[in-house]
């Protein structure tokens, strides 16, 4: 299985084709488009690897924007004891969901590409089921009820 150590947003990741990754918000980036990160310092397989010094010229890893949203707020309270003096604050850190594509060698060779993915057709099935209980009275005589109820099954 091939692999690439990219670098983005002052972080470094190790990808994988097909991987989904959570980076640091892209500027000027729409949902389902195509991005190009071409600062590889490695890339390799099982056999042997491409160390890049800081990085390897010409490789490149393609991928598609998937989401761009906002993590859990994280709360910043700060307090000064005996002071009366207290401070709180909340941060939301934004993100890119990316989904690796295709990694690419110097060369220009595709090294590893993603399987594409298909969206599930939703077919949905009435099921009918009859359900009967019986309630005993004081009087010792019982009573069937039948209950008819129908519920939707989705096929993957």
């Amino acid at each position: 299985m091939s692999y690439a150590i990219i670098q983005t947003g002052g972080k470094q990741y190790k990808v994988k084709a097909g991987e989904i990754l959570k980076i640091e918000r892209l500027e000027d980036s729409k949902l389902e488009t195509k991005l190009e990160f071409k600062e590889i310092l490695a890339y390799g397989d099982d056999k042997n690897i491409e160390v890049g010094s800081p990085t390897v010229e010409g490789a490149k890893v393609e991928a598609d924007l998937v989401e761009n949203g906002k993590n859990r707020t994280i709360l910043i309270f700060k307090k000064r004891r005996r002071q009366n003096s207290r401070r709180k604050n909340g941060h939301r850190q934004q993100y890119s969901l990316i989904r690796i594509s295709k990694i690419f060698s110097k060369d220009g060779k595709v090294l590893s590409e993603a399987k594409k993915m298909v969206k599930p057709s939703k077919k949905t099935e009435k099921v009918k089921v009859v359900a009967e209980t019986k309630i005993e009275t004081k009087k010792n005589k019982a009573k069937v009820v039948t209950k008819k109820t129908e519920t939707k099954v989705a096929n993957k």
